[in-house]
Protein backbone atom coordinates (compact mmCIF):
# COMPACT_ATOMS: atom_id res chain seq x y z
CA UNK A 1 0.00 0.00 0.00
CA UNK A 2 1.16 3.15 -1.02
CA UNK A 3 1.97 5.59 1.66
CA UNK A 4 -0.31 8.78 1.81
CA UNK A 5 1.55 12.04 1.77
CA UNK A 6 1.88 14.37 4.01
CA UNK A 7 1.07 18.18 2.19
CA UNK A 8 3.82 20.48 3.00
CA UNK A 9 1.95 24.28 3.38
CA UNK A 10 5.36 25.12 2.69
CA UNK A 11 7.84 25.38 -0.58
CA UNK A 12 11.63 24.66 0.15
CA UNK A 13 14.38 25.75 -1.92
CA UNK A 14 18.12 25.79 -1.36
CA UNK A 15 21.25 24.59 -3.83
CA UNK A 16 21.68 21.41 -4.39
CA UNK A 17 25.03 21.56 -5.90
CA UNK A 18 28.38 22.31 -3.75
CA UNK A 19 28.94 25.75 -3.13
CA UNK A 20 31.69 27.95 -4.97
CA UNK A 21 32.25 28.65 -8.47
CA UNK A 22 31.18 26.75 -11.11
CA UNK A 23 30.11 26.07 -14.80
CA UNK A 24 26.65 24.82 -13.44
CA UNK A 25 24.56 24.90 -10.57
CA UNK A 26 21.70 23.19 -9.47
CA UNK A 27 19.06 24.65 -7.52
CA UNK A 28 16.00 22.46 -5.90
CA UNK A 29 12.63 23.23 -4.65
CA UNK A 30 10.49 21.34 -3.72
CA UNK A 31 6.17 21.69 -2.15
CA UNK A 32 2.75 22.83 -3.28
CA UNK A 33 4.27 25.42 -4.81
CA UNK A 34 7.26 24.94 -6.22
CA UNK A 35 6.05 25.42 -10.04
CA UNK A 36 4.31 28.54 -9.35
CA UNK A 37 6.94 30.29 -7.59
CA UNK A 38 9.46 29.39 -10.78
CA UNK A 39 7.03 30.10 -13.26
CA UNK A 40 6.42 33.82 -11.56
CA UNK A 41 10.32 34.37 -12.02
CA UNK A 42 10.71 32.40 -15.45
CA UNK A 43 10.49 33.75 -18.71
CA UNK A 44 10.01 31.40 -21.36
CA UNK A 45 6.96 28.50 -21.92
CA UNK A 46 4.38 28.54 -19.05
CA UNK A 47 5.65 26.02 -16.48
CA UNK A 48 2.23 25.64 -15.02
CA UNK A 49 0.71 24.20 -18.59
CA UNK A 50 3.51 21.78 -19.07
CA UNK A 51 3.80 18.21 -18.65
CA UNK A 52 5.65 16.69 -16.02
CA UNK A 53 9.49 15.10 -16.38
CA UNK A 54 10.35 17.82 -19.26
CA UNK A 55 12.90 20.60 -19.69
CA UNK A 56 12.55 24.33 -20.65
CA UNK A 57 14.89 26.88 -21.24
CA UNK A 58 14.32 30.54 -20.89
CA UNK A 59 15.80 33.13 -17.97
CA UNK A 60 15.13 34.03 -14.69
CA UNK A 61 14.22 37.28 -14.29
CA UNK A 62 13.46 39.70 -11.44
CA UNK A 63 11.10 41.99 -13.05
CA UNK A 64 12.81 42.78 -16.09
CA UNK A 65 16.37 42.64 -14.94
CA UNK A 66 17.94 39.12 -16.00
CA UNK A 67 19.68 37.02 -13.85
CA UNK A 68 20.49 34.11 -15.71
CA UNK A 69 19.54 32.03 -19.01
CA UNK A 70 18.45 28.91 -17.37
CA UNK A 71 17.01 24.79 -17.82
CA UNK A 72 14.21 24.84 -15.74
CA UNK A 73 13.33 20.48 -14.73
CA UNK A 74 9.94 19.62 -14.09
CA UNK A 75 8.79 16.81 -11.60
CA UNK A 76 5.03 16.64 -10.05
CA UNK A 77 3.88 14.70 -7.25
CA UNK A 78 4.60 11.56 -6.41
CA UNK A 79 6.97 11.11 -8.97
CA UNK A 80 9.57 12.85 -7.92
CA UNK A 81 12.66 12.21 -5.13
CA UNK A 82 10.44 14.36 -2.57
CA UNK A 83 7.07 12.81 -4.10
CA UNK A 84 6.34 16.74 -3.94
CA UNK A 85 5.79 18.80 -6.41
CA UNK A 86 9.48 20.03 -7.22
CA UNK A 87 11.44 22.09 -9.92
CA UNK A 88 15.08 21.85 -10.69
CA UNK A 89 16.96 25.46 -11.94
CA UNK A 90 20.18 24.66 -14.10
CA UNK A 91 21.77 27.60 -13.75
CA UNK A 92 25.52 29.29 -14.49
CA UNK A 93 27.16 28.44 -11.37
CA UNK A 94 28.54 32.12 -9.96
CA UNK A 95 28.02 32.08 -6.48
CA UNK A 96 26.49 35.82 -7.14
CA UNK A 97 24.03 34.44 -9.83
CA UNK A 98 23.46 31.15 -7.36
CA UNK A 99 22.23 33.71 -4.62
CA UNK A 100 20.37 36.32 -6.61
CA UNK A 101 17.77 33.03 -7.84
CA UNK A 102 17.68 31.79 -5.00
CA UNK A 103 16.66 35.11 -2.93
CA UNK A 104 14.52 36.12 -5.82
CA UNK A 105 12.58 32.58 -5.07
CA UNK A 106 12.42 33.34 -1.74
CA UNK A 107 10.62 36.90 -1.93
CA UNK A 108 8.22 34.89 -4.21
CA UNK A 109 7.43 32.78 -1.26
CA UNK A 110 9.49 29.72 -1.04
CA UNK A 111 11.32 29.17 2.19
CA UNK A 112 15.25 28.01 2.85
CA UNK A 113 15.17 24.05 3.30
CA UNK A 114 17.28 23.15 6.65
CA UNK A 115 19.98 20.56 6.01
CA UNK A 116 18.52 17.37 4.79
CA UNK A 117 15.19 18.62 4.53
CA UNK A 118 14.65 17.35 0.67
CA UNK A 119 15.55 13.84 1.77
CA UNK A 120 13.45 14.02 5.11
CA UNK A 121 10.34 15.11 3.28
CA UNK A 122 10.79 11.91 0.91
CA UNK A 123 10.90 9.46 3.75
CA UNK A 124 8.24 11.62 5.54
CA UNK A 125 5.88 10.93 2.30
CA UNK A 126 6.67 7.29 1.91
CA UNK A 127 9.58 7.00 -0.82
CA UNK A 128 11.77 5.13 1.05
CA UNK A 129 12.59 3.86 5.13
CA UNK A 130 14.90 5.48 7.48
CA UNK A 131 18.05 3.04 6.93
CA UNK A 132 17.56 3.84 2.85
CA UNK A 133 17.67 7.68 3.75
CA UNK A 134 20.29 7.49 5.74
CA UNK A 135 22.57 5.74 3.03
CA UNK A 136 21.93 8.31 0.54
CA UNK A 137 24.11 10.09 2.95
CA UNK A 138 27.15 7.46 3.21
CA UNK A 139 26.55 7.02 -0.68
CA UNK A 140 27.27 11.32 -1.15
CA UNK A 141 30.11 10.91 1.35
CA UNK A 142 31.37 7.62 0.40
CA UNK A 143 35.24 7.91 -1.07
CA UNK A 144 36.06 4.54 -2.10
CA UNK A 145 34.67 1.60 -3.90
CA UNK A 146 33.79 -0.67 -0.93
CA UNK A 147 32.00 2.29 0.49
CA UNK A 148 29.94 3.23 -2.42
CA UNK A 149 29.14 -0.77 -2.42
CA UNK A 150 27.72 -0.57 1.15
CA UNK A 151 26.05 2.62 0.78
CA UNK A 152 24.83 1.44 -2.68
CA UNK A 153 22.76 -2.16 -1.80
CA UNK A 154 21.49 0.23 1.88
CA UNK A 155 20.08 2.62 -0.57
CA UNK A 156 18.52 0.02 -2.41
CA UNK A 157 17.06 -2.02 0.50
CA UNK A 158 19.11 -4.73 1.09
CA UNK A 159 19.58 -3.94 4.72
CA UNK A 160 15.96 -2.98 5.31
CA UNK A 161 15.17 -6.37 3.97
CA UNK A 162 17.06 -7.99 6.47
CA UNK A 163 15.42 -6.25 9.23
CA UNK A 164 11.30 -6.68 7.95
CA UNK A 165 12.23 -10.45 7.24
CA UNK A 166 13.24 -10.35 11.31
CA UNK A 167 10.47 -7.91 12.11
CA UNK A 168 7.93 -9.86 10.24
CA UNK A 169 8.97 -13.32 11.93
CA UNK A 170 8.49 -11.75 15.41
CA UNK A 171 5.02 -10.55 14.57
CA UNK A 172 3.80 -13.88 13.89
CA UNK A 173 4.64 -15.31 16.87
CA UNK A 174 3.52 -11.97 18.55
CA UNK A 175 0.00 -12.25 17.37
CA UNK A 176 0.05 -16.23 17.99
CA UNK A 177 0.63 -15.71 21.90
CA UNK A 178 -2.01 -12.50 22.01
CA UNK A 179 -4.04 -14.75 20.53
CA UNK A 180 -3.84 -18.07 22.53
CA UNK A 181 -4.18 -14.89 25.86
CA UNK A 182 -8.18 -14.52 23.75
CA UNK A 183 -8.95 -18.14 24.37
CA UNK A 184 -7.01 -18.89 27.79
CA UNK A 185 -10.21 -19.97 29.27
CA UNK A 186 -10.64 -22.78 26.19
CA UNK A 187 -7.03 -23.72 26.83
CA UNK A 188 -5.78 -23.44 23.04
CA UNK A 189 -2.18 -23.11 21.73
CA UNK A 190 -1.76 -21.28 18.87
CA UNK A 191 2.34 -21.29 18.82
CA UNK A 192 4.46 -23.61 19.84
CA UNK A 193 6.90 -22.89 22.45
CA UNK A 194 9.51 -25.11 20.30
CA UNK A 195 9.08 -23.69 17.58
CA UNK A 196 9.22 -20.06 19.37
CA UNK A 197 12.28 -21.37 20.66
CA UNK A 198 13.89 -22.27 17.59
CA UNK A 199 12.74 -19.29 15.60
CA UNK A 200 14.03 -16.52 18.36
CA UNK A 201 17.95 -18.74 18.18
CA UNK A 202 17.77 -18.01 14.64
CA UNK A 203 16.89 -14.31 14.93
CA UNK A 204 19.80 -14.15 17.54
CA UNK A 205 21.86 -15.44 15.17
CA UNK A 206 20.92 -13.44 12.31
CA UNK A 207 21.26 -10.05 14.41
CA UNK A 208 24.86 -11.68 15.91
CA UNK A 209 26.24 -11.64 12.39
CA UNK A 210 24.80 -8.31 11.19
CA UNK A 211 26.08 -6.46 15.01
CA UNK A 212 30.00 -8.52 14.41
CA UNK A 213 29.37 -6.74 10.69
CA UNK A 214 29.22 -3.43 12.07
CA UNK A 215 33.11 -4.09 13.06
CA UNK A 216 33.99 -4.16 9.10
CA UNK A 217 31.18 -1.51 8.45
CA UNK A 218 33.57 0.99 10.47
CA UNK A 219 36.20 -0.09 8.52
CA UNK A 220 34.41 0.87 4.89
CA UNK A 221 32.80 4.34 6.22
CA UNK A 222 36.24 5.84 8.38
CA UNK A 223 39.24 3.65 6.57
CA UNK A 224 41.40 1.47 8.65
CA UNK A 225 43.60 3.36 11.67
CA UNK A 226 46.97 2.37 10.22
CA UNK A 227 50.27 3.34 12.96
CA UNK A 228 53.69 3.21 10.87
CA UNK A 229 56.45 2.65 13.93
CA UNK A 230 59.60 1.76 15.01
CA UNK A 231 63.32 2.73 16.40
CA UNK A 232 64.31 6.54 14.49
CA UNK A 233 65.43 6.62 11.66
CA UNK A 234 63.94 2.88 10.25
CA UNK A 235 62.48 4.47 7.53
CA UNK A 236 58.88 5.21 8.33
CA UNK A 237 58.62 8.92 7.22
CA UNK A 238 60.23 7.06 3.76
CA UNK A 239 57.72 4.07 3.79
CA UNK A 240 54.88 7.02 4.14
CA UNK A 241 56.47 8.78 1.09
CA UNK A 242 56.73 6.13 -1.05
CA UNK A 243 53.23 4.63 0.04
CA UNK A 244 51.51 8.34 -0.72
CA UNK A 245 53.74 8.71 -3.46
CA UNK A 246 54.56 12.30 -2.55
CA UNK A 247 56.32 14.29 -0.14
CA UNK A 248 54.55 14.23 2.47
CA UNK A 249 56.96 13.85 5.55
CA UNK A 250 60.13 15.39 5.89
CA UNK A 251 62.97 12.81 5.59
CA UNK A 252 66.70 12.88 7.47
CA UNK A 253 69.39 10.74 8.63
CA UNK A 254 69.10 12.84 11.76
CA UNK A 255 67.45 10.38 14.72
CA UNK A 256 64.38 11.78 15.92
CA UNK A 257 63.31 14.36 13.07
CA UNK A 258 59.34 13.14 12.72
CA UNK A 259 58.17 13.98 16.27
CA UNK A 260 54.73 13.63 16.00
CA UNK A 261 52.68 12.11 14.03
CA UNK A 262 51.97 12.76 10.26
CA UNK A 263 48.64 11.32 8.73
CA UNK A 264 47.04 10.62 5.28
CA UNK A 265 44.84 8.67 3.56
CA UNK A 266 46.21 5.85 0.98
CA UNK A 267 43.43 3.92 -1.23
CA UNK A 268 44.39 0.05 -1.55
CA UNK A 269 41.93 -2.11 -3.43
CA UNK A 270 39.26 0.16 -2.77
CA UNK A 271 39.65 0.70 0.96
CA UNK A 272 41.13 3.64 2.57
CA UNK A 273 43.63 3.08 4.91
CA UNK A 274 44.41 6.13 7.31
CA UNK A 275 48.28 5.71 7.50
CA UNK A 276 49.92 7.46 10.51
CA UNK A 277 53.82 7.71 10.81
CA UNK A 278 55.08 8.49 14.30
CA UNK A 279 57.76 9.50 16.20
CA UNK A 280 60.94 6.91 16.49
CA UNK A 281 60.71 4.33 19.80
CA UNK A 282 63.94 5.04 21.80
CA UNK A 283 64.28 6.83 25.37
CA UNK A 284 63.86 10.43 24.44
CA UNK A 285 66.61 13.11 24.58
CA UNK A 286 64.81 15.88 25.49
CA UNK A 287 60.86 16.56 26.88
CA UNK A 288 59.34 17.37 23.54
CA UNK A 289 60.31 13.93 21.91
CA UNK A 290 59.63 12.61 25.19
CA UNK A 291 55.91 13.55 23.88
CA UNK A 292 56.24 12.62 20.99
CA UNK A 293 56.93 8.95 21.70
CA UNK A 294 54.29 8.86 24.14
CA UNK A 295 51.59 10.15 21.13
CA UNK A 296 53.25 6.70 19.33
CA UNK A 297 52.38 4.58 22.32
CA UNK A 298 48.80 6.16 22.30
CA UNK A 299 48.49 5.59 18.72
CA UNK A 300 49.25 2.16 18.62
CA UNK A 301 47.37 0.73 21.21
CA UNK A 302 43.89 2.66 19.41
CA UNK A 303 44.66 1.75 15.63
CA UNK A 304 43.29 -1.43 14.07
CA UNK A 305 46.79 -2.12 12.08
CA UNK A 306 49.99 -1.41 13.28
CA UNK A 307 53.27 -1.99 10.62
CA UNK A 308 56.41 -1.77 12.46
CA UNK A 309 59.47 -1.17 10.46
CA UNK A 310 62.64 -2.73 10.94
CA UNK A 311 66.31 -1.52 9.57
CA UNK A 312 67.50 -5.02 8.75
CA UNK A 313 70.95 -3.12 8.44
CA UNK A 314 71.02 -2.49 12.15
CA UNK A 315 68.78 -4.46 13.99
CA UNK A 316 69.59 -7.55 16.35
CA UNK A 317 67.75 -10.65 16.02
CA UNK A 318 67.13 -10.40 20.17
CA UNK A 319 65.69 -6.59 19.59
CA UNK A 320 63.19 -8.24 16.54
CA UNK A 321 62.06 -10.59 19.02
CA UNK A 322 61.46 -8.73 21.68
CA UNK A 323 59.44 -6.36 19.77
CA UNK A 324 57.36 -9.18 18.70
CA UNK A 325 56.47 -10.63 22.14
CA UNK A 326 55.80 -6.39 22.89
CA UNK A 327 53.46 -6.30 19.55
CA UNK A 328 51.64 -9.20 20.51
CA UNK A 329 50.95 -8.45 23.98
CA UNK A 330 48.83 -5.04 22.39
CA UNK A 331 46.27 -7.51 20.55
CA UNK A 332 46.15 -5.65 17.43
CA UNK A 333 46.72 -6.86 14.01
CA UNK A 334 50.47 -6.04 13.21
CA UNK A 335 52.76 -6.31 10.18
CA UNK A 336 56.67 -7.22 10.66
CA UNK A 337 58.58 -5.36 7.52
CA UNK A 338 61.89 -5.53 7.07
CA UNK A 339 63.23 -2.01 5.63
CA UNK A 340 66.18 -1.69 3.39
CA UNK A 341 66.54 -4.91 2.36
CA UNK A 342 68.77 -4.43 -0.36
CA UNK A 343 71.55 -3.99 2.08
CA UNK A 344 70.85 -6.43 4.70
CA UNK A 345 72.93 -9.92 4.99
CA UNK A 346 71.38 -12.63 3.43
CA UNK A 347 71.97 -14.73 6.46
CA UNK A 348 69.47 -12.20 8.61
CA UNK A 349 66.99 -12.31 5.57
CA UNK A 350 66.97 -16.15 5.41
CA UNK A 351 66.31 -16.34 8.82
CA UNK A 352 63.63 -13.55 8.99
CA UNK A 353 61.91 -15.47 6.40
CA UNK A 354 60.68 -17.73 8.42
CA UNK A 355 59.28 -15.54 10.85
CA UNK A 356 56.41 -14.29 8.24
CA UNK A 357 58.22 -10.83 7.47
CA UNK A 358 57.60 -8.55 4.70
CA UNK A 359 61.01 -7.22 3.32
CA UNK A 360 61.12 -4.05 1.11
CA UNK A 361 63.41 -1.24 0.87
CA UNK A 362 61.22 1.91 1.24
CA UNK A 363 63.75 4.52 -0.56
CA UNK A 364 63.62 2.32 -3.80
CA UNK A 365 60.26 1.49 -3.41
CA UNK A 366 60.99 -2.25 -3.67
CA UNK A 367 58.55 -4.84 -2.89
CA UNK A 368 55.79 -2.44 -2.01
CA UNK A 369 53.03 -4.47 -3.99
CA UNK A 370 54.06 -7.47 -1.86
CA UNK A 371 53.53 -5.09 1.44
CA UNK A 372 50.03 -3.80 0.13
CA UNK A 373 48.48 -7.31 -0.62
CA UNK A 374 49.86 -8.37 2.89
CA UNK A 375 47.80 -5.23 4.70
CA UNK A 376 44.97 -6.16 2.44
CA UNK A 377 44.93 -9.99 3.93
CA UNK A 378 44.99 -8.73 7.07
CA UNK A 379 41.23 -6.64 6.82
CA UNK A 380 39.56 -9.42 5.77
CA UNK A 381 38.97 -7.86 2.49
CA UNK A 382 37.29 -11.60 0.84
CA UNK A 383 35.15 -11.20 3.98
CA UNK A 384 33.54 -7.30 2.90
CA UNK A 385 32.89 -8.42 -0.71
CA UNK A 386 31.63 -11.87 0.03
CA UNK A 387 28.95 -10.28 2.93
CA UNK A 388 25.93 -8.98 1.11
CA UNK A 389 24.81 -6.95 4.10
CA UNK A 390 27.10 -4.76 6.32
CA UNK A 391 26.03 -2.33 9.42
CA UNK A 392 27.73 1.21 8.72
CA UNK A 393 25.85 2.88 10.65
CA UNK A 394 26.24 3.04 14.78
CA UNK A 395 22.38 3.76 15.53
CA UNK A 396 21.79 1.11 13.17
CA UNK A 397 24.45 -1.20 15.55
CA UNK A 398 22.93 0.55 19.07
CA UNK A 399 19.59 -0.75 17.79
CA UNK A 400 20.23 -4.72 16.88
CA UNK A 401 22.14 -4.85 20.71
CA UNK A 402 19.19 -3.84 22.03
CA UNK A 403 16.86 -5.99 20.18
CA UNK A 404 19.47 -8.77 20.25
CA UNK A 405 18.90 -8.25 24.00
CA UNK A 406 15.64 -8.26 24.06
CA UNK A 407 15.35 -11.30 22.11
CA UNK A 408 17.67 -13.15 24.81
CA UNK A 409 15.15 -11.87 27.32
CA UNK A 410 12.57 -14.17 25.30
CA UNK A 411 14.73 -17.32 25.01
CA UNK A 412 15.22 -16.83 28.92
CA UNK A 413 11.53 -16.21 29.78
CA UNK A 414 10.34 -19.32 27.44
CA UNK A 415 13.28 -21.37 29.65
CA UNK A 416 11.49 -20.03 32.56
CA UNK A 417 8.11 -20.94 31.52
CA UNK A 418 7.28 -17.19 31.59
CA UNK A 419 3.57 -16.31 30.57
CA UNK A 420 2.47 -15.00 27.57
CA UNK A 421 1.87 -11.63 28.61
CA UNK A 422 5.16 -11.53 29.71
CA UNK A 423 6.88 -13.20 26.90
CA UNK A 424 4.94 -10.63 24.74
CA UNK A 425 6.30 -7.56 25.73
CA UNK A 426 10.07 -8.94 25.13
CA UNK A 427 8.95 -9.44 21.60
CA UNK A 428 8.03 -6.10 21.09
CA UNK A 429 10.66 -4.81 22.91
CA UNK A 430 12.76 -6.36 19.96
CA UNK A 431 10.08 -5.26 17.82
CA UNK A 432 10.48 -1.48 18.49
CA UNK A 433 14.15 -1.62 18.49
CA UNK A 434 14.38 -3.03 14.99
CA UNK A 435 11.83 -0.54 13.96
CA UNK A 436 13.89 2.24 15.27
CA UNK A 437 16.03 1.28 12.28
CA UNK A 438 13.81 1.58 9.62
CA UNK A 439 11.84 4.54 10.87
CA UNK A 440 8.76 2.43 11.82
CA UNK A 441 9.08 3.71 15.21
CA UNK A 442 10.45 7.46 14.90
CA UNK A 443 10.60 10.30 16.92
CA UNK A 444 10.65 14.36 15.83
CA UNK A 445 13.82 13.92 17.93
CA UNK A 446 15.32 11.30 16.19
CA UNK A 447 14.40 12.43 12.82
CA UNK A 448 15.88 15.82 13.33
CA UNK A 449 19.17 14.74 14.53
CA UNK A 450 19.36 12.08 11.93
CA UNK A 451 18.65 14.80 8.49
CA UNK A 452 20.42 17.99 10.71
CA UNK A 453 23.67 15.87 9.53
CA UNK A 454 22.84 15.80 5.54
CA UNK A 455 23.70 18.63 3.76
CA UNK A 456 21.49 21.70 2.41
CA UNK A 457 19.84 20.87 -0.80
CA UNK A 458 19.59 17.03 -0.11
Amino acid sequence: MVPTLIHQEDTIVALATPSGSSAIAVIRLSGKSAINITNRVFKGKDLTKQPPYTIHFGTIRDQEKIIDEVLVSIFKAPKSFTREDCVEISCHGASFIIHQIIQLLIRQGARLAKPGEFTQRAFLNGQFDLAQAEAIADLIASDSAIAHKAALHQMRGGFSVKIKELRDKLIHFAAMLALELDFAEEDVAFASRDELKKLIQTLIAQSTQLIESFELGNVIKNGVPTVIAGKPNVGKSTLLNALLNEEKAIVSDIPGTTRDFIEDELNIEGVNFRLIDTAGLRAATDEIEAMGVARTHEKMEKASLIIYLFDLTTESLEDIYQTNERLESLGIPFLKVGNKVDAAQPALLQRLKKDDFVMIAAAKKLHLDVLKEKIIALIHLDKLQKMDTIVTNVRHYESLQKSKAALEDVLRGIAHHLTNELLVLDIRNALYHLGEITGEITTEDLLDNIFSKFCIGK
